[in-house]
């Protein structure tokens, strides 16, 4: 089965996607991680992309498709994977659904996280995590357990992004709602597209989510 998580930044698509991935054995597969990998590696896909980064440019949907391409194809991903930020426009969906079509492939699922632009500027205006293993949390939805002990590891560091404020928040939606959102009518037409309430709990998105994936899996 292969997911696509769609929705705006601070949606929560990261913490739902990897509850995903544990629940069905899926691949939960991040555009940056797999550059990193690729360039590390030394393939050469990944040639090509660190010579473009080294340069100070952005890495071409081509290149990021073809990382995909290679991605997908290793055993690990036999039963299926979640992409998380990917595709981002219309043009890159067209470029990633050529490709899974070239390979007999093809997207069972869009899984849309709808949110109220306003609350969600608060929400992530409270975001943190913990520093040493990365695990999310919120001042007000999801506090650790215990008070500054992190849930996962029992770290006691935690760190917020500079970036989680109202201003570059506003930015970083109306660029979503300017280039990703296109992307809803576009999976709509191909039956594809399904929508969770993304302002629910955490535990109550991931009931939604996953009831719609037991569903996608029946079909």
């Amino acid at each position: 089965m292969n997911l696509i998580m769609l929705g705006p930044p601070g949606a929560g698509k990261g913490t739902q996607a990897k509850r995903l991935e544990s629940a069905y054995g899926l691949v939960q597969l991040s555009t940056g991680d797999m550059l990193r990998a690729a360039v590390a590696a030394g393939t050469e896909i990944g040639k090509q992309a660190k010579a473009v980064m080294a340069a100070g440019d952005l890495v071409s949907d081509d290149i990021v498709v073809s990382i995909i391409a290679e991605r997908i194809a290793e055993p690990d991903c036999a039963s299926g994977f979640i992409l998380d930020g990917f595709p981002r426009t219309v043009t890159q969906a067209e470029a990633l659904d050529a490709m899974l079509t070239a390979s007999n492939q093809r997207i069972d699922g869009v899984l849309e996280m709808t949110v109220d632009d306003d609350a969600l500027v608060g929400r992530i205006a409270g975001r943190f995590s913990c520093t040493n293993c990365g695990a999310a949390y919120n001042d007000e939805l999801n506090r650790p357990k215990v008070e500054n002990v992190c849930d996962l590891c029992g770290a006691s560091a935690f760190t917020r992004r500079k970036d989680d404020n109202a201003e570059t928040m506003g930015a970083r939606l109306a660029a979503y709602h300017a280039q990703t959102a296109p992307l809803l009518p576009y999976y709509a037409a191909r039956g594809v597209l399904r929508s969770v309430d993304g302002m629910a709990d955490i535990d109550e998105v991931t009931r939604q989510l996953r009831a719609v994936v037991d569903g996608i899996g029946e079909n």
